[in-house]
């Protein structure tokens, strides 16, 4: 399975990006994606996941009502649309996918077998 994240970039505080995981390789129907972010010298922070054939979408607290996930079987692309962001939430984002996770591993990046390369999102204030 290979992913590539993309749609990175620089934002004002309270500004939108969307984000794009394109999922290759596999079929994916039974995957679950996550999107995942992390800041140097911290964790990696669930933000997002959505098991795709059934369209189940789970959001971190902290990104709720702001942050929507999507999926587009056609593309087989996985979106993440960020709105009123902040600039704490200056972080490199990545896509990750299992086929095999739990609801309760999927908050958990080291239950996810395959992920992509990250992409910078940079809010300034």
């Amino acid at each position: 399975v290979q992913l590539q994240a993309s749609g990175g970039g620089l934002v004002q505080a309270g500004g939108s990006l969307r984000l794009s995981c394109a999922v290759s390789g596999r079929t994916f129907s039974r995957f679950t994606v996550g999107w995942f972010r992390q800041a140097p010298g911290k964790e990696r922070e669930f933000v997002s996941a959505i098991r795709w054939s059934e369209n189940i979408k789970y959001y971190a607290d902290s990104v709720k009502g702001r942050f929507t996930i999507s999926r587009d079987n056609a593309k087989s692309t996985v979106y993440l649309q960020m709105n009123s962001l902040k600039p704490e939430e200056t972080d490199v984002y990545y896509c990750a996918a299992d086929s095999r996770l739990i609801t309760s591993s999927i908050f958990l990046p080291w239950q996810y077998d395959y992920w992509g390369r990250g992409t910078l999102v940079t809010v300034s204030s």
